[in-house]
């Protein structure tokens, strides 16, 4: 029997991703992929030596894969005049990429898929409802300022997904509301942490460690470090972070921010505006090999997003052993206790810099072991294995089932 073949999309190189969480959750998929399956990617490249728009041969975590890039692009940490998605969306017309199975990140990509054969499965990340509210925060994705044309255009493309998986649990609750038809095809899908990789050190490792790596940004050893990992865009709300960072009152206290986006320059300006250019370190998009120190090291992960679904960067610090401070966005709060982390309940500085000055005045009450403990249920290995153990009864099904009219 022939192995049935998966192909994923969507608008990334895996060997040099830009800052984001779907990323990470397209590139568990890829790592984890069991044998029994043939996998193509259809993406971007980021290698101007990688030809668009033709087939090659790689491997991404000792997996051999199909890999298609559809256009050349340097970098996706900044948002341009034309949007990646609509770069993307434009340059799958015309194509066909059927397969036995076919995931999408995006809703957009299937206005150009939908005579393609197969399983098709759709990933939402976020709480469409908060995402697509121009009052919650502006320019956050383009769709916000269009929100009944995009409805308009989800009623007429999800019909074609056999599958919803939503990794935020008030947008598959919207979508089973809202779209009665589709209910039995929308599931909750918790997103996802590679614990193999993102683990606690031994306190003694930790020690070298933060020594090592205060030594490399010029800190001091006292410094307590702050960490804050993802894209600079307003869904973030990375100037919120720091107007909180000035009023926390922890002389030690450092903030730590790993990433890049169009919010960059705004956020220098806001460093320099409030005088935190000494308590405030901006270390540009980073490698994961860096990122797992940052983690690591730090004394707490924080976010101030708007909106957000699961965030795979408080999984991956949580699963690190750090406390996570949090506004209150997406399902995040819900993991929250308080052994792990703080959630601040308004979108004030004040509240999020109390949270922040909590932590780290009192680390002994936010212990390794119970941050650990919060993330081992979104094993990726787990979780992502349950997924491709449902594909394969599928196909199995579907064997038996054309097999058995062949016999007739």
């Amino acid at each position: 029997m022939r192995k049935p073949q998966l192909t994923l999309f969507y608008q990334f190189d895996p060997w040099n991703p830009s800052v984001g969480g779907i990323q990470t959750l397209v590139s568990s998929f890829l790592k984890y992929i069991p044998d029994e399956f043939s996998v193509r990617f259809v993406g971007i490249s980021a290698d101007p030596e990688v030809t668009p728009g033709q087939w090659h041969a790689r491997e991404f975590s000792s997996k051999k894969i199909q890999f298609f890039p559809l256009l050349h692009l340097e970098s996706d940490n900044v948002r341009g005049k034309i949007p990646t998605s609509v770069k993307y969306t434009l340059a799958l017309i015309g194509r066909n990429f059927s397969s036995d199975f076919m995931h999408f990140y995006r809703l957009e990509y299937n206005l150009a898929a939908l005579n393609w054969q197969g399983e098709k499965t759709l990933f939402v990340q976020n709480d469409i409802l908060q995402q697509l509210n121009p009052k919650a925060q502006k320019k956050t994705i383009l769709w916000q300022r269009f929100p009944k044309a995009y409805f308009r255009l989800e009623r007429s493309l999800l019909g074609q997904f056999d599958q919803i998986l939503s990794c935020n649990e008030n947008s598959a609750n919207f979508y089973r509301k809202q779209y009665p038809f589709l209910a039995e095809r929308v599931t909750y899908f918790t997103n996802t942490v590679d614990t193999s990789t993102f683990k606690p050190l031994s306190p003694r490792d930790k020690r070298d460690k933060s020594a090592e790596l205060a030594e490399k940004l010029k800190l001091t050893h006292l410094s307590q470090l702050v960490l804050f990992a993802g894209r600079l865009h307003p869904q973030k709300d990375p100037v919120l972070l720091v107007q909180a960072m000035a009023l926390v009152k922890n002389p030690d206290a450092h903030l730590l921010i790993a990433g890049d986006g169009e919010l960059s320059d705004a956020v220098r300006i806001e460093i320099n505006r409030l005088g935190l250019t000494h308590r405030i370190t901006l270390l540009g998009a980073v490698s994961q090999a860096y990122l797992l120190t940052l983690y690591q090291v730090s004394k707490l992960f924080i976010l101030t997003s708007v909106y957000e679904g699961l965030p795979f960067a408080a999984l991956e610090a949580l699963a690190c052993g750090i406390p996570v401070v949090t506004t209150k966005a997406g399902d995040l709060p819900n993991l929250i206790t308080s052994q792990n982390g703080i959630v601040c309940h308004d979108r004030s500085p004040d509240t999020i810099a109390k949270a922040v000055t909590k932590i780290l005045e009192y680390p002994l009450a936010f212990p390794v072991s119970k941050c650990k403990e919060t993330s081992r249920p979104y094993s990726a290995e787990i979780v992502i294995g349950k997924v491709y153990e449902s594909m394969l009864e599928t196909w199995s099904r579907q064997n038996n089932l054309s097999n058995r009219s062949v016999a007739e």
